[in-house]
């Protein structure tokens, strides 16, 4: 358990909130074991049919805490990073994100393993992953591309840039895009309700089917990516990227 992951039952809906508002809901080793057994354990329980994910009104997730990121390789099999990325890879239920402000790193590669994702319009989606001397994570290197193409992958991953929420709908990564004084979370919450409402094994099989395959490629993909991104992690250009970021300098690659 952790204590910036709450949990909340509304009848066959099970809602996990990221809560650690003054750090921008900046995900810990603690956040994603929580995450990950809570996944999990959905999966066992016949009585819930849908599971959202979402963070604050301000701020989906700012990414990895820096300082607890650096001892947590994420391609240990058994830290807590790699058991939430395979549990959101291979869950069976619908997962559905409810997406407000920023959504960095893996708050943005998250999304990609979930079937329904509501945004705000101002929501900002980032993969930085290069500009901290690191390598795309959760299978995104081979998801996105099969998304978007390469031309709008290249743009998103190579040079970072961020995108709206509104852009994320029109690039295939959202569903809906709300505008402001609209919940985003009430949307997913309806679409989870319209799901519990479903045969759930239909709705099971139905979600095996869409993801035939896909999964298990991306399974494949994050542990290549999990090996290059642990031992970028320890070179050069990651230690002077996160020197940088902490010291709210530009970094200097040589």
């Amino acid at each position: 358990m952790s204590e910036h992951l709450l949990e909340e039952r509304n009848e066959a809906v099970l809602t996990l909130t990221m809560h650690r508002p003054d750090k921008k809901n900046a995900l810990t080793r603690d956040m994603y074991g929580a995450m990950a057994t809570a996944i999990n354990a959905a999966q066992e329980d016949a009585s819930i049919r849908a599971v959202i994910i979402r963070g604050s009104a301000e701020c989906f997730t700012s990414g990895n805490d820096v300082s607890d990121f650096l001892n947590a390789p994420a391609s240990e099999p058994e830290s807590p990073v790699y058991r939430f990325l395979k549990a959101i890879c291979h869950a069976d239920k619908p997962l559905i994100a409810a997406v407000n402000g920023p959504a960095v790193g893996v708050g943005t590669t998250m999304l990609l393993h979930c079937d329904l994702i509501y945004v705000a319009e101002n929501a900002r989606l980032k993969m930085p992953f290069v500009n901290l001397g690191l390598c795309p994570e959760a299978g995104s290197s081979f998801l996105l591309p099969r998304l978007l193409g390469h031309p709008r992958t290249a743009e998103l991953l190579l040079l970072g840039e961020e995108i709206s929420g509104s852009r994320a709908v029109e690039f295939g990564l959202a569903n809906q895009a709300l505008p402001a004084g609209q919940p985003v979370f009430d949307a997913a919450m309806s679409a989870a309700r319209r799901i519990a409402e479903l045969p759930p094994e239909s709705m099971r099989l139905t979600k095996q089917l869409i993801k035939r395959g896909v999964a298990d490629v991306a399974s494949r993909v994050m542990d290549e990516e999990g090996e290059h991104f642990s031992k970028l992690l320890g070179g050069p250009e990651a230690r002077e990227a996160l020197a940088a970021f902490m010291q709210k300098r530009k970094p200097v690659f040589n």
